[in-house]
């Protein structure tokens, strides 16, 4: 399709979804998935005055319909979402719903809806170009399926953004997914449509839920090669994560040529997660943004939409994280030396009782070694990187040694 375009300045035309209704998605007390999260990204992001850039609209969004649920869940599952969003007390575990995971809370239906509303108001900013970039960072609920709940998701935003892409006119959509958990909601709505490229970078699944996304896991009979995953050892660091995604990722989305990338940016593969096993630092999630603002930038011209997920280090990793991530998509990039806001650190202290980080970054090294310096058999991160290479390379028509 041909992209409406309202650029006037070289500053991209940035949409961020906020509104502090979002935080009603809220499980309950004691749920990993706390809606401070939102709440705290919000303010710091403001207090780096990442909001107030003339190129920068803050939007917010209303909740999605039903008619818009349904062009990537059933319409038997949205009616169940709001039979226990009026009634909590009346469970439904066929579809996930009143689960230790996903607790059935009153209002859930329009709380979910409110949140796929972002994600779908971002991809139609793109779609009318009064936009080139947008984030939703309270998005990115990868797990949920066509038919259920799953790993604290309702309704799958991610997926919908995507879906109205493609109902816009947007030949392919790359998605990629480096939360710490497999994003096989995404991949499996989009299993046999060779129009979306679904990569997850993540910990293997058999040390982490959902057990899901091995490298043999390639998509459907039309659409072989679609679906990538790179499955990490535990305890994966940042170097060697970056040298994953830099091994793969990449030279994917250069052989798919998409028009839009969206992507999932789950921050719970950091270091202090306490759900997962990665190793990472804030300083190499924002690198994983970098990296993507590149791709959007060298194939995409610009165009990217951008999501939170996962990430249950609620005041000391999430909001640093996500802020960078508001930055990157704003093209306001905040430098990881740059000293967290007093005013945001006070609110911290007499809120929580919590002493909060300093500096927006961790103060670690990213540097990462090349896939061209070679292949280490010994090494477990390689193996990963080579064994999904092995299965999704050639079907791009790429060298999985050399490529």
């Amino acid at each position: 399709m041909t992209f409406r375009s309202n650029i006037r300045h070289s500053a991209l035309p940035t949409t961020v979804v906020w509104d502090p209704a979002l935080t009603a998605y809220n499980f309950g007390p004691g749920h990993p998935m706390a809606p401070d999260r939102l709440e705290l990204t919000a303010r710091l992001a403001a207090a780096l005055g990442l909001f107030d850039h003339e190129h920068v609209a803050v939007e917010p969004p209303e909740p999605a319909t039903d008619v818009e649920l349904h062009t990537v869940h059933s319409a038997d599952y949205v009616a169940a979402v709001r039979r226990v969003s009026e009634d909590p007390t009346t469970p439904d575990e066929a579809h996930g719903l009143g689960t230790e995971d996903d607790p059935a809370f009153r209002g859930m239906h329009e709380a979910s809806a409110r949140l796929a509303g972002g994600s779908l108001l971002a991809a139609s900013a793109l779609l009318s170009g009064s936009a080139v970039r947008a984030v939703n960072f309270s998005g990115g609920m990868h797990h949920a399926a066509r038919d259920r709940a799953s790993g604290f998701c309702i309704y799958n935003d991610a997926a919908l953004a995507v879906q109205r892409l493609l109902d816009g006119g947007v030949r392919k959509v790359a998605y990629i997914d480096v939360d710490a958990h497999h994003g096989d909601g995404t991949q499996n709505i989009f299993w046999n449509d060779p129009r979306v490229l679904t990569i997850s970078l993540h910990e293997s699944g058999l040390s982490l839920f959902p057990g899901t996304g091995f490298a043999n896991e390639i998509g459907g009979p039309d659409a072989q090669g679609m679906a990538v995953n790179v499955a990490l050892p535990a305890w994966t660091e940042d170097a060697a994560w970056l040298r994953a995604f830099h091994a793969v990722v990449p030279q994917l989305v250069g052989a798919f040529e998409p028009e839009v990338i969206v992507s999932q940016h789950g921050c719970d593969s950091h270091r202090l997660d306490p759900l997962t096993h990665l190793n990472l630092s804030v300083d190499g999630q924002r690198e994983a943004a970098a990296a993507v603002a590149s791709l959007a930038s060298r194939y995409c011209g610009n165009r990217w939409i951008a999501t939170g997920g996962g990430g249950y280090e609620v005041t000391g990793v999430v909001p640093r994280a996500w802020s960078h991530l508001i930055g990157m998509v704003a093209q306001r990039p905040v430098p990881v030396s740059t000293p967290v806001p007093e005013a945001w650190r006070s609110y911290v202290r007499e809120r929580y009782g919590i002493t909060a980080p300093e500096l927006m970054g961790d103060g670690v090294d990213t540097w990462w070694r090349s896939w061209e310096v070679g292949y280490d058999p010994n090494d477990a991160v390689d193996r990963s990187i080579m064994a999904t290479r092995k299965e999704v390379f050639p079907l791009h028509g790429l060298d999985p040694w050399f490529d």
